[in-house]
């Protein structure tokens, strides 16, 4: 069966081509458009700079700045190919333009080295030891003289006790002889003391013995007639331990004849004495002294 509708005209080659062309011609057109906005709105690459601190008094040599690299130029455009004849044509891939290159890094900044500053360097670390040394030597005569206190105040302290001590010794020590010299003197005292208690005792006993004698004799004495005075006369009587006489001599004379024959009587008369109350107190020989009117 037959249709109705119309039928389009069937395109010759000659019309696809035209296309082709006119296609291929708008691609370029664009293509050249997009990389001319690219290549004038590209941001600068940027610039790496590195910093050093310089050396005392060495100059320093400026590098110059790294000038940024010149684009790349675009690449033209391919002529347009011939048409062939060609029942479809295909269209050419788009190209797209090649990517910048990355701008060159800087050289590295070379640096001379300061000929002083192994001097310095050697200085600075003489300058850091003598230090290190004085403070060492400062640290030790501290140590040092704290020791010396130290040892000062121990060997002062010593001294001081062995002071004490040696003063304490010597307090007791005295104190003991006054002690020892107290009790010699209260004993010298009460030895004297018994001394002269027995001395004095002795005495009167030995004076009442000769007293008792004298009295004996002189109760034997005839004097003479017209004695003149108070003449004295001493003999010496030795007796034996019993009170008998065995001698009476004349010592000293009274100076009256008469009177030392009269008491030389009555002693020999008197024999025997009256013997002491103490044995201690007998006397071989007795000195006597006799006076007329005692």
């Amino acid at each position: 069966m037959s249709s109705d509708r119309p039928r389009k005209p069937a395109r010759t080659s000659g019309q696809w081509l035209a296309l082709a062309l006119a296609i291929a011609v708008h691609a370029a057109f664009i293509g050249v458009l997009v990389f001319s906005l690219r290549w004038q709105n590209r941001m600068p690459a940027p610039v790496m700079a590195e910093l050093y601190a310089p050396p005392p008094k060495a100059p320093v040599a400026e590098q110059p700045a790294p000038e940024p690299a010149a684009p790349a130029p675009a690449s033209p455009p391919k002529p347009e190919p011939k048409p062939e004849p060609r029942p479809e044509p295909v269209p050419e891939p788009r190209r797209e333009p090649p990517p910048a290159k990355a701008p060159p890094k800087p050289a590295p900044r070379i640096e001379k080295p300061d000929p002083r500053a192994a001097d310095i360097a050697q200085k600075a670390k003489a300058e850091e030891e003598r230090k290190k040394r004085e403070q060492a030597l400062k640290a030790k005569q501290e140590r040092d003289r704290k020791e010396a206190e130290q040892r000062e105040a121990e060997a002062k302290k010593q001294e001081e006790q062995r002071r004490a001590a040696e003063s304490r010794e010597r307090q007791k020590r005295e104190a003991d002889a006054l002690k020892a010299q107290a009790e010699r003197e209260q004993a010298a005292r009460a030895a004297q003391q018994k001394a002269d208690a027995e001395a004095n005792a002795r005495a009167r006993a030995e004076a009442d013995y000769i007293r008792r004698i004298q009295t004996k004799v002189k109760g034997n004495v005839v004097l003479p007639p017209d004695m003149p005075g108070n003449p004295e006369a001493i003999f010496d009587v030795v007796q034996l331990p019993t009170g008998e006489i065995i001698d009476a001599v004349l010592r000293k004379s009274s100076g009256v004849r008469a009177y030392d024959d009269a008491v030389q009587r009555a002693i020999v008369k008197s024999s025997p004495l009256p013997r002491p109350d103490r044995p201690d107190l007998f006397q071989r020989t007795l000195t006597l002294k006799f006076r007329p009117q005692d």
